[in-house]
C-alpha cells in the first residue's frame, strides 16, 4: 500500500470519530505539555542561578581564612585568620592570569545621618572592586587610588542604605557616620537586588579598605580577597596559582591540608546549586512523563476498540488482496498519527503554560530545544509502542472469521 493511500485511510479513519479522537489525544497533549513546563521551570531555574552566581563577580576567585585547631579541636573553616592586605598586594603583584585583585575589610555598624540611621555592612575594598563584582554607579562616581593611598573618609553607598537613608534627597557630597566616623558620599552603586542566599547587595557602603582598617576595624587582618581570573577558561589555573601565591607569601611547604587559609570559586558554587536544579528538573520532568505513559495506554484502549469495530472492514481489505502488513502499518499509522497530532498541540499548550506560570509567579522559564525534540519524538514513539499490540492483533485476524463478525 502505498505512503500516501495509508496517510489517506489512516486520516479517514481518525476523523470518523472526532470526539473520541480527540479524548484519546488528550493523553498526550496533557503529557507533553506537562513535560515542556516541567522543563522550562527546570531550566529557568539553573539559568537563574547562573546569572544569581555571575552576579556575585566576574570569574570570582574567594581567598577566606582557613581552620584553626584549639586543645586538639579543630575549629572549622575562618577560624584561623592571617590574612592582611599584603596577601593582596602579593596576588597582585605576583598573579599572571588576574584581572583585578582586593583585599576586602568587613564590619557591620550603624550608618547616621540627618535623616536617621540603619545598621548596615561597610566594605574597605579597593577601586578593582567594581571590576572584579562588574557593578559601577548610578550616580556620583566610585572613588579612586588616590582616595585609597590617602585614606581618605570617602563612601559609596548602595540602593538600600539611600532608601532608608537619603529618601528625599541626594546623597551624593552629604555627610554621613559611619560608627564615629564621619564619611563623604560620592557615589551611589546601582541596583544589584538579591544574591543566591537571598542577601541584600545594595544593603553596603564602600570605603577605601586602608580607611577601613586605619579608622573602623583597627584590625591588620582582612576578612577575604577577591581575585578576577582573567579568563573564564583558565578558572582551574588560576586558582592552582592563588594557591601557590599563597602558600609562598606565608612560607608553607608541608601538606596543603594544613593550609592557613580557603580558595573558592563561584564555578564549585554554580555547579552545586545548578547541579541540584538538574536533579528537580529531571524528577520535575519523570513525574511529568508519567502522564505520557498513562496517554499511550489510552490509545492502546481505543486501538483495540477500534480494531474489534472494524473487524469485518479488516477482512474486506485481506479477502481482495490486503496483506497482514499492510493491516499492521495501517494500524500504526493511525496511532502515531494520533500521537504525533497530540505531541504537536501539547507543545503549544506547555509553552503557552510556561509563559503563563512565569508571568503569575515570576518564576524564570526556558525551554531549550532539545526538549521539544526529545517530547515530540517520545510522543511518536508512544504511538509505536502502545500501538503496536492492537495494530498486530488487527494483522493476525483470520479474513474469513473476519467477514463473519458481527
Amino acid at each position: 500500500m502505498k505512503q500516501s493511500t495509508l496517510l489517506k485511510v489512516a486520516s479517514t479513519s481518525i476523523l470518523k470519530n472526532k470526539m473520541r479522537t480527540l479524548l484519546t489525544m488528550l493523553g498526550i497533549m496533557i503529557g507533553v505539555g506537562a513535560v515542556i513546563v516541567m522543563v522550562a521551570i527546570g531550566n529557568g531555574a539553573q539559568l537563574q542561578i547562573k546569572n544569581q552566581i555571575g552576579g556575585l563577580g566576574t570569574n570570582l576567585i574567594i581567598v577566606m581564612p582557613g581552620s584553626g585547631m584549639a586543645g586538639g579541636v579543630n575549629q572549622g573553616a575562618g577560624t584561623f585568620n592571617r590574612l592582611t592586605v599584603a596577601d593582596a598586594d602579593q596576588l597582585k603583584r605576583d598573579g599572571t592570569m588576574f584581572s583585578a585583585v582586593t583585599p576586602v575589610v568587613s564590619t557591620r555598624t550603624q550608618a547616621i545621618t540627618p535623616q536617621g540611621n540603619w545598621r548596615t555592612s561597610v566594605n574597605g575594598v579597593s577601586t578593582d572592586f567594581t571590576t572584579i563584582r562588574s557593578w559601577n554607579t548610578s550616580e556620583g562616581a566610585f572613588f579612586g587610588d588616590d582616595d585609597v593611598r590617602s585614606g581618605r573618609k570617602v563612601a559609596v553607598i548602595g540602593a538600600t542604605v539611600v532608601k532608608n537613608l537619603f529618601a528625599n534627597t541626594d546623597p551624593i557630597g552629604a555627610q554621613i557616620q559611619i560608627g564615629k566616623v564621619p564619611f563623604t558620599i560620592v557615589g551611589v552603586m546601582a541596583t544589584k537586588g538579591q544574591n543566591g542566599m537571598g542577601q541584600d547587595q545594595d544593603d553596603v557602603i564602600l570605603v577605601p579598605y586602608t580607611t577601613a582598617q586605619s579608622r573602623l576595624s583597627g584590625n591588620v587582618r582582612i576578612g577575604q580577597i577577591l581575585v578576577s581570573a582573567a579568563n573564564a577558561e583558565d578558572m582551574a589555573a588560576a586558582q592552582a596559582e592563588v594557591t601557590s601565591i599563597m602558600r609562598a607569601a606565608h612560607k608553607l611547604s608541608g601538606n596543603p591540608i594544613d593550609d592557613d587559609f580557603t580558595v573558592r570559586n563561584q564555578t564549585e558554587i554554580a555547579d552545586a546549586m545548578s547541579g541540584t536544579a538538574k536533579v528537580m528538573s529531571a524528577l520535575l520532568a519523570a513525574i511529568a512523563s508519567i502522564s505520557l505513559v498513562v496517554g499511550g495506554i489510552g490509545i492502546m484502549n481505543i486501538m483495540l476498540v477500534s480494531v474489534t469495530e472494524r473487524t469485518r472492514e479488516i477482512g474486506i481489505r485481506m479477502a481482495i488482496g490486503a496483506r497482514g502488513s499492510d493491516v499492521l502499518t495501517q494500524f500504526l499509522v493511525e496511532s502515531v498519527v494520533m500521537s504525533l497530532l497530540g505531541g504537536l498541540v501539547g507543545l503549544g499548550l506547555g509553552y503557552g503554560g510556561a509563559a503563563l506560570l512565569g508571568h503569575l509567579t515570576g518564576w524564570a522559564t526556558a525551554t531549550p530545544p532539545s526538549a521539544v525534540a526529545i517530547a515530540v519524538g517520545f510522543s511518536a514513539a508512544v504511538g509505536v509502542f502502545f500501538g503496536f499490540y492492537p495494530a498486530k492483533k488487527a494483522a493476525a485476524l483470520n479474513p474469513i472469521q473476519a467477514l463473519r463478525f458481527e
